[in-house]
This record gives structure tokens, C-alpha cells and sequence, in this order.
């Protein structure tokens, strides 16, 4: 099939629907991520959940009486229980490979787990959390949201249609302020693993695996537990010629956290019939601030095409990894968001760190 005509592209955000969306989901872990954005994202869905279970019993129940679902006694209990289709983990990072062993161990049989990322603290445990869940019969998909971002996804589609033509550059320029985890900065890893990995497997998303990276980093001058990756300026490598490149500025400035002037996450990706630019809406959460897209092409020369919509990264989006998970185990497929995917993305992380430590361009190895 040849490339659709530019009035035919709709790059307005739509929902992956699922062949079956009736999947009872165990939500282990009652934090922000879980409580504020997926738990939103699947009631607005219709996505059905079956309840939530924490380490903390207290707070599991106050996330169920805010969301009006079932409180589990323990974690345990919630993995146990038959009825669960599909075990959401939301657990620190440092934490996901160990509930992944305790979930394989129970002998529980649920059809699929949906992982956050950072699958693994490291790529060797991303390999052990892949291969427990294909070797137990377990679908595993990995919640890398910014790729079901909605101008990520659209600027994929100009991609796909060949309106950009041939890629040459993409960038991303980001400025603004994470709130980090008491578990960041875990062996001195921080941005990197927590920030740039969105980064990262977006543009790997867009435009498939690089053949090696360049990273400089520095300390973030405001973060005052050891780390060695603070704020992160670094160059994707591809065979072809083509290049991407991303500053990550975690520090902005000297104001507070959450508090620094002029905070915003910028793309662009330039081709040799095109070019596409927008701006990620995350920084303005909790306001619902969409991201954007606006591109011109050869085909329509000097006009600027800038479609608007109203949803946002943080909940919207947060539907997708889990719709494209349950569509996965009902029709008998692999996620795009699969966790073997997804070692991919781990292993750009580790050669960014190795780029780090020895100062130069490194080859990028699965």
C-alpha cells in the first residue's frame, strides 16, 4: 500500500479498543501513579478493576474508597485470587523484580502483568522479569506511556505515511523539575533511568534502534543525594546517518521544584520532505494542558498544519499500554509494549550509562 493522501491522515488522538476489554485487573501498589492517573485512565476507559492491594493495608483502602473499588487484605491475597485477569504493578523499581518472583512463585495464573518502567534497575534484571513471566505463561507488557502519548502518536503516523519524508534530525529538548522518589538515585542511577528512558524509547518508538550513544551528564545542583546522571545532553547514532539528540535539564534554573520559570518539553523531528514539532503537556499537570503537534510538508508548502485535542498524557494516555495488553492476550498476539521489546529500551540505558563512564560513543547491544 502506498502512503495515504495528506487529507486522509487523521492524526487525532484514538483509542486502541481491545477485541475483549473485560479482563479483571489487580492493581498491586496504591501511590500517585496508580491512585491519580491509571486507576482514572481505566474507569474512564470502562476498564474493569478488580481492586487494589498495598504494603501499606491502610492506604490501599483509602485509594478503594476514593476510586469505589475492592481494598485487598495484602498483597498476597489480591495475587491468590482467581478471578484477576491481569496483575498492574506499580511498586518502586527497586521493588518490581522481586513481586514479579513472588507472583510466579505463588503459583498464581493470571493471563497477563502490565510492568512499569523502568522494567529493571538494570538490564539483567529486565532480562530475569522477562524471562519469569514467558517461562510461567504470563504476557507481559511494560507501561512506557509517553509512546501513547497523543503527539507521539501522531507524529508517528506522518512518519508511517511517508509526509516527512526520509528522517534526517529529531530532537528533544526538555526543562523541566521530576519530583524524585525516596528510591532515586539507587546506586547513583537517576535521570537516566527515570526521565530520559521515556525519551529514549520514544524515539526508538518513532524511529527504531540506534547503532550506538553519546552521553555527557552532570550532577543536578538542586538533587542532594548522590547521583551521577542529573542533568543528561545526549546523541543517538543511527547507521544510516540519521540522528537524534535530547538535552534532559532537570535543574532550570534555581527555583524550588515544581516551581521553576518557563518549565516545558519540546520535540521536533525534521525529514527531507517535512518537518514536525510539538510540545509534551506533562509539565502542567494536574492542570489538563494536551501536548501539541503542528507540521508542513512539501505537499502543502508554507502551511502549517496544527490539529488541537483535548486529551492529555496524565490519565489519557495511560489507557493505551493497558489496552494494547488486553487486546494482546484476546487475540493471541504480542504486545508492541512487550517486555522483550522493551529489553531494547533497557539496553540503550545501559549503554548511555556506559557512555557516561567512559567518555565516548558507545554500540548499543540487547
Amino acid at each position: 500500500m502506498g502512503a495515504e493522501p495528506e487529507a486522509e491522515i487523521d492524526l487525532m488522538p484514538h483509542r486502541i479498543v481491545p477485541a475483549r476489554s473485560d479482563f479483571p485487573i489487580g492493581a498491586i501498589g496504591a501511590g500517585f501513579i496508580m491512585r491519580d492517573v491509571q486507576l482514572v485512565a481505566y474507569r474512564n476507559a470502562g476498564f474493569p478493576v478488580a481492586g487494589v492491594a498495598s504494603r501499606n493495608p491502610e492506604r490501599a483502602r483509602e485509594v478503594a474508597r476514593e476510586r469505589g473499588i475492592k481494598a485487598y487484605g495484602s498483597i498476597d491475597e489480591l495475587i491468590a485470587d482467581p478471578a484477576i485477569a491481569i496483575l498492574d504493578i506499580a511498586v518502586p523499581p527497586p521493588d518490581q523484580i522481586e513481586m514479579v518472583r513472588r507472583i510466579v512463585a505463588s503459583g498464581a495464573k493470571p493471563r497477563g502483568i502490565l510492568a512499569q518502567k523502568p522494567l529493571g534497575m538494570n538490564l539483567e534484571e529486565a532480562r530475569e522479569i522477562v524471562s519469569l513471566s514467558s517461562d510461567a505463561g504470563i504476557v507481559l507488557a511494560v507501561n512506557q506511556n509517553m509512546r501513547f502519548d497523543q503527539s507521539i502518536r501522531a507524529v508517528r503516523k506522518l512518519l508511517d505515511n511517508g509526509v516527512l519524508g526520509e528522517s534526517v534530525l529529531a530532537t528533544i529538548e526538555m526543562r523541566a523539575v521530576p519530583h524524585w522518589k525516596p528510591w532515586a538515585g539507587q546506586d547513583g542511577r537517576l535521570t537516566l533511568l527515570i526521565m530520559s528512558i521515556h525519551h529514549l524509547d520514544c524515539f526508538r518508538y518513532l524511529f527504531g534502534d540506534p547503532a550506538s550513544v553519546y552521553v555527557s551528564a552532570r550532577t543536578d545542583p538542586r538533587t542532594k543525594f548522590p547521583h551521577e546522571d542529573g542533568i543528561c545532553l545526549y546523541i543517538l547514532e543511527y547507521a544510516n546517518g540519521f540522528r537524534a539528540s535530547a538535552w534532559d535539564d532537570v535543574w532550570t534554573g534555581p527555583g524550588a521544584a515544581g516551581a521553576s520559570p518557563n518549565t516545558y518539553i519540546k520535540w521536533r523531528v525534521e525529514g527531507t520532505a517535512g518537518v514536525a514539532e510539538g510540545m509534551i503537556g506533562w509539565p502542567g499537570y494536574p492542570n489538563r494542558q494536551p501536548s501539541t503537534i503542528r507540521y508542513m510538508s512539501e505537499r502543502r508548502p508554507g502551511i502549517w498544519i496544527a490539529p488541537q485535542w483535548n486529551e492529555v498524557w496524565f490519565p489519557d494516555a495511560f489507557e493505551g499500554p493497558m489496552a494494547e495488553l488486553m487486546d494482546a492476550i484476546a487475540t493471541g498476539r504480542e504486545p508492541s509494549n512487550n517486555g522483550a521489546e522493551n529489553l531494547r529500551t533497557m539496553a540503550l540505558v545501559e549503554a548511555c550509562y556506559r557512555s557516561v563512564h567512559e567518555h565516548r560513543p558507545v554500540e548499543v547491544r540487547a
